[in-house]
């Protein structure tokens, strides 16, 4: 199966956040506006932007930027959510397989088995999954799915991620990345061509290759986006040598175990014939 990807143009974006709000709906992650985000109580921090992050049932947010362009002000929005990465540290560091890659090159995830240890977060490089800790305080991962959660499968039944259809200025594409690459690349030798030197192509490289990439009409710095994202190079020290090192520890520990039961066993055995024959 050709693999998948979202192109984002923010140069069409106009920050209605139909997304946000299309992202909520068809992922059941508390439709309403809420009085108290993460515990925090909601209110005007003289932005634009509601919620303030990312959070386990915000997978999905419109970030806004003011820039000054020659004396003028301008606004610059960007599209924040898991950007899929063909180098994944978030699959690099998960220590169960929980997180993983599907065949359309999305990062999945399967929350039943999620242990709640915090590793994709603190390794992501552009940090977006959030924990979300229950009254017991065990903590399950949560992020963007592309829209195919069991159940909720929306690209399985053929259809478009819910905030690509929602989105009322075509901002959002969706197709086969080959193609979108293509046409992020015209796009922006369009912008370029028009005057927008610092126009960029976000995603085709990047990581090996993101499946959520962006039009720019300015630097990535200017969304807040890092130039050039690398894998932390202690991900890949826990997937190449820690990983296997606790596998093998684990291994041994249970092997160990086992030869401790045979022995402890065959020590009882020893003993109860003893004791018969003494009788």
């Amino acid at each position: 199966m050709a693999e998948k990807a979202i192109l984002y143009d923010a140069t069409k974006c106009t920050a209605c956040r139909g997304c946000q709000a299309a992202c909520k709906q068809w992922n059941e992650n508390s439709e309403f506006i809420p009085d108290i985000e993460n515990g925090v109580p909601v209110a005007n921090r003289g932005s634009y932007e509601n919620p303030p992050d990312l959070s386990p049932t915000t997978w999905l947010k419109i970030e806004f930027r003011e820039q000054e362009t020659g004396g003028k002000l301008r606004w610059l929005f960007n599209r924040r959510a898991c950007m899929h990465c063909t180098e994944a540290s978030c699959i690099n560091v998960c220590p169960n397989g929980s997180v993983f890659r599907n065949e359309m090159g999305f990062v999945s995830f399967n929350k039943d088995t999620c242990t709640g240890c915090g590793y994709c977060k603190d390794f992501c490089p552009f940090d977006v999954p959030r924990l979300n800790r229950g009254v017991l305080g065990a903590a399950k991962m949560d992020k963007c799915t592309l829209c195919t959660s069991p159940g909720l499968d929306r690209i399985g039944a053929g259809q478009e991620p819910a905030c690509v259809k929602t989105c009322p200025t075509d901002a959002l594409v969706f197709g086969d990345r080959e193609r979108l690459v293509i046409e992020g690349k015209k796009r922006v030798e369009s912008l370029q061509y028009k005057g927008y030197q610092n126009a960029y192509f976000y995603g085709d490289i990047e990581l090996g290759g993101l499946h959520v990439m962006y039009v720019l009409e300015e630097s990535p710095q200017a969304y807040g986006l890092p130039v050039s994202p690398t894998v932390p190079l202690a991900a890949t020290a826990w997937q190449d040598v820690l990983k296997p090192v606790g596998w093998l520890a684990g291994g041994l520990t249970v092997a160990g175990l086992a030869l401790n039961y045979m022995i402890a066993r065959k020590a009882k055995i020893a003993g109860e014939i003893t004791a018969r024959k003494e009788e």
